[in-house]
């Protein structure tokens, strides 16, 4: 299920909110970010924040909610120049990838998260796992636009692709890791349509 389709209309404030959760979560990591600081930043007060999200934890729910909704989109923005049906669909997926990472450097909100607080928020977990079910559907719904057989089975090859150039470009500092993926993207589905 696609995240973008549960968006909920908020306040001015909760807006303020979101935005400074979503700079300081991002860049600072969830658990050393108070809800003080989340507050100055947002101009607003502690109360205002409980009061439109009811905890931490619905704020970061939040938060890695809209930042999903906000890469489903810039994915989908990319899939609308490509090519009706084939590889370069699927390649046009890493292109948006490197867009989005050019804007961020500490690699994957949704595995920073996840690394954070898989053993204390069941909510944050489900929506990180959401999101990387959603990039395993979206691959093996363009391979089968495509017509490559077994599509599900590559599609998760190519999400495994795509998570791993996410950590070769930030954490391993490799300069080619975008292009090496498109590259394994094109050869998997070569080898997959024969």
């Amino acid at each position: 299920m696609s995240i973008a389709s549960r968006e909920v209309q908020m306040t001015p404030a909760a807006h303020r909110i979101l935005d400074a959760a979503s700079e300081l979560y991002y860049v600072r990591g969830i658990n050393s970010v108070g809800m003080d600081l989340v507050a100055e930043q947002a101009g607003t007060t502690k109360k205002t924040i409980y009061d439109r999200f009811g905890s931490k934890d619905g704020l970061v729910v939040a938060y890695l909610e809209a930042r999903a909704r906000r890469w489903q989109a810039h994915v989908h923005e990319h899939l609308a120049a490509a090519p009706e049906a084939g590889v370069e669909r699927a390649v046009a997926v890493i292109d948006a990838l490197e867009t989005w990472l050019a804007a961020g450097s500490r690699g994957c909100g949704f595995v920073n998260a996840y690394a954070e607080l898989s053993s204390q928020s069941a909510a944050a977990t489900r929506v990180v796992r959401q999101e990387k079910q959603w990039i395993r559907d979206l691959f093996s719904s363009l391979l089968a636009e495509a017509g490559v057989a077994d599509p599900e089975a590559l599609g998760r090859q190519l999400a495994i692709i795509h998570e791993g150039a996410i950590v070769e470009l930030t954490a391993g500092g490799s300069q080619q890791a975008l292009d090496d993926a498109r590259r394994a993207v094109r050869s998997l589905i070569s080898a997959g349509s024969d």
